[in-house]
């Protein structure tokens, strides 16, 4: 086997596993590409129809019809941006990665990038490296760090015929070993390429229900605009211009373009207040994510309580103390390990000097799966280690040294004796306790203002360790978190049923292994709740994935801030309560918003319907679509996103913004229908049915916005004002590009008369459309009811 350790491949044995593909060049990859990136924001459905449209506009040299071509611009330019900017970001907070290796080839040591190793290469893995594929140890010894692969936080020995994963840490040693596993063969690639698989669902309602009402909308474009083209064309016998102005002005009207836009903008413009609190949105739909989950899930360590560690006190069981503390130094000095549960003790004890070190006849690391070390010494056989492990069936006898301390919040070690024989590794001895140490992660500052802020919202925080139950319930106790008295050790929940069972029940879960996480969410899930899941290993990565939202610390793994929405970029869990504060701004004012943008697209739809059925040319421009969208849709809705808004986001999104939109559209459609039919009595010219419409269309849209802007303020009341007075300037400036026209005295009659129904048309319809839905309500409680049964 040495000869082997210091020949390695030679240059033909590379040769036949690179042709074979056996190479360490991964593939896998959670982040977008450029070209990925500009893809899905330029390639959609309703760019093409937008690229259409402008298109027929073109060639029958409908010039002002066009105005809608920079919105759909920006739009896409603003999503390719954001996305470029959180993907450069992600890239420069990557952990240290090993991009040159020392590998053995032909008996010789080289210096070789990672990626160009292959499979069965020995390489020489040393202090400080990252493991970059999956090896086994074939000379020396090493202590690896695990944590980023198994949550564990304490370093792992590994000597010959061990395994060593990739994405774990060398802590100290130095040791050749053989790649087993490569590239995307790898564990930590296997992982993530899994995490990608996970089947992925809509990350946010509102997101949703504005891609379902896309969905509705774009279904409807294509055979409605046919229809209308075939009845102007065909039936009406108008021009092959008139027929196709008028179908793209319909389309326009019902295509919601500035929807998507002020959606985009609203969420940039919250990555960006965010980004100034440390607080990076890897997608910008997590800020609606996260405003809206009931259900957080977060660890002890790193967010409730610093990361740093202490002994707080040491408790004798002997009563010779002395002795006991002189085995425990003996013991520091000779133990390999260099976790940060011995570097806190050995920081407490660091006074304390060994005058004359005991003879050491064999040490065993600290094990994560046996959750003990041990050294063996001509003076005595010693261990330390988590009591439940160390003491098993005398665990009980001695819980009374402790269990307060525990309760309090304590992280216990027990340092005992083995008595009777040399120690072997495995725990079968008589064991004898001579110390107990107790050790605390102080609470962070302002984790109880930062929990408290959630129970007042409503948001029930579960904490879920891999630490004892009862020192995790402590923990969360002394950081206020409710019913943290409420805890079980994870290591009962053996089936699904008691998952099932249990998550609702408690709060507090100890002792969780990373298989349970994703089970956890999942569960909770089924509960329909929407769960938020923090995590910064590759542990979390599937509960990441499979949670509501996802929030990732800037001190985790790479792949694990790369699937997370949100990536708290100092470590700071006190962010919290700002991003929730920033999402649900966001979420109102867009709701809000969005009320504005469906009552055009509502009224679109039905009045290119009705123009179907009924064979009359649709009375209305894009140009006059795009004019009126813009003073009674877009300007005010962009100027009132911006506005704070911290009410809690209440009822669904799409049923608030449709009950708000539909009596505005019907109104608007009802107004238009009137004027076309008063026109045809009147014998009114067409631009002038045109321009009355706009001008009751425009009536219409400033109520709608007085009613949902309410209470109002002085910077509501001057938003309302600017865009008035905008409308009628623009009007009348360019009442060309527009195609305005003057009217005639009968038709201003007849648009006052109908402006100044139009306020309680709009009462009448809201009465009615909120009875409907109520009697929605209703037959719907009662068919759940039945169903249930």
């Amino acid at each position: 086997m040495s000869e082997q350790i210091y020949t390695g491949l030679s240059q033909q044995e590379v040769e036949e596993r690179i042709q074979k593909g056996l190479v360490n060049k991964v593939t896998v990859s959670t982040e977008k590409t450029t070209w990925q990136i500009i893809q899905s924001n330029v390639f959609t459905y309703f760019n093409f129809i937008f690229f259409v449209l402008a298109l027929l506009l073109i060639i029958v040299q409908s010039w002002n019809n066009l105005l809608f071509l920079p919105i759909v611009i920006i739009n896409s330019l603003i999503g390719i941006v954001q996305e470029l900017r959180a993907r450069k970001i992600l890239s420069n907070m990557q952990l240290l990665h090993h991009y040159t290796a020392i590998a053995v080839r032909d008996g010789k040591e080289i210096q070789l990038e990672t990626k160009d190793l292959v499979q069965d290469d020995i390489v020489l893995f040393s202090t400080g490296d990252q493991i970059y594929a999956d090896a086994k140890i074939v000379s020396g010894e090493l202590k690896v760090n695990e944590s980023q692969l198994t949550g564990e936080a304490d370093e792992i020995a590994k000597q010959i015929d061990d395994t060593v994963m990739s994405g774990s840490f060398v802590v100290s040693g130095k040791a050749y070993a053989r790649l087993e596993k490569v590239g995307d063969e790898s564990y930590i690639n296997q992982l993530t390429l899994k995490a990608k698989e996970v089947s992925g669902k809509e990350e946010s309602e509102m997101v949703c229900s504005v891609n379902n009402l896309v969905k509705v909308i774009g279904f409807l474009i294509i055979p409605l605009g046919l229809l209308l083209f075939f009845q102007s064309y065909v039936t009406n016998h108008e021009s092959f211009q008139v027929s196709i102005v008028s179908t793209v002005g319909a389309i326009i009207g019902m295509i919601p373009e500035g929807l998507y836009l002020l959606m985009t903008l609203a969420l940039a413009l919250g990555a960006a207040s965010l980004a100034r609190q440390q607080v990076l949105l890897n997608s910008m739909k997590g800020i609606e994510s996260l405003s809206r989950v009931d259900v957080l899930c977060v660890d002890k360590t790193g967010t409730i309580t610093e990361n740093t560690m202490k002994v707080v006190q040491v408790l004798s069981v002997q009563q010779d103390k002395n002795a006991s503390q002189e085995a425990l130094k003996q013991y520091l000095a000779a133990s390999p390990d260099e976790n940060e549960t011995i570097a806190a003790i050995r920081d407490f004890l660091a006074s304390e000097v060994v005058e004359k070190a005991w003879t050491v006849v064999k040490t065993f690391p600290f094990s994560s799966k046996s959750k003990f070390g041990a050294i063996s010494f001509k003076e005595g056989n010693f261990i330390l280690g988590a009591p439940e492990f160390v003491l098993k069936e005398k665990l009980e006898e001695y819980r009374n040294y402790f269990q307060q301390y525990a309760e309090s919040g304590s992280r216990v070690l027990v340092f005992a004796e083995l008595k009777d024989q040399p120690f072997t590794g495995d725990l079968t001895q008589t064991v004898e306790p001579l110390l107990f140490i107790l050790l605390e992660n102080p609470i962070r500052e302002n984790a109880a203002e930062t929990f408290s802020y959630f129970d007042v919202q409503g948001v029930e925080v579960k904490v879920i360790s891999g630490d004892n139950p009862v020192t995790v319930a402590a923990v969360a106790a002394k950081a206020e978190i409710p019913h943290a008295e409420n805890y079980l050790d994870a290591q009962n929940l053996d089936t699904d049923e008691k998952i099932a069972q249990a998550v609702e029940k408690y709060t507090v879960f100890g002792r969780v292994t990373p298989q349970q996480k994703q089970k956890l969410v999942q569960a909770l899930q089924a509960n329909q709740h929407k769960v938020a899941m923090t995590g910064d290993g590759v542990n979390d990565i599937l509960a990441m994935k499979t949670a509501d939202c996802s929030i990732a610390m800037e001190s985790g793994n790479d792949a694990t801030k790369q699937i997370a929405q949100v990536v708290l970029l100092d470590s700071d869990f006190s962010h919290m309560p700002h991003i929730v504060t920033e999402g649900r701004r966001v979420v109102n004012n867009i709701q809000r918003s969005a009320s504005l943008f469906l009552v055009k697209n509502i009224f679109s739809i039905s009045l290119a319907i009705l123009s179907s059925l009924f064979a009359f040319t649709y009375p209305l421009q894009a140009s006059q679509v795009s004019l009126i969208s813009a003073f009674t849709i877009g300007i005010p809705g962009f100027m009132l996103a911006l506005e704070p808004n911290k009410q809690r986001i209440r009822g669904r999104f799409i049923r608030t913004v449709l009950q708000n939109a539909i009596p505005a559209a019907f109104v608007d459609l009802l107004a238009v229908l009137i004027v076309m039919a008063c026109g045809r009595i009147f014998r009114l010219y067409t631009q002038e049915v045109a321009t009355s419409s706009v001008i009751l269309l425009a009536v219409v849209g400033f109520i709608i916005i007085i009613k949902l802007i309410q209470p109002l303020n002085r910077m509501k009341t001057i938003v309302v004002l600017f865009n008035i007075i905008g409308l009628v300037i623009s009007g009348l400036l360019f009442h060309s590009i527009f195609l305005l026209s003057k009217i005639s005295p009968i038709t201003i009659i007849l648009t006052v008369i109908l402006s100044l129904m139009l306020e309680s048309l709009m009462r009448l319809f809201q009465f009615i459309t909120n009875k409907l839905f109520a009697l929605f309500d209703k037959f719907s409680t009662k068919y759940k009811n039945i169903g249930s049964r």
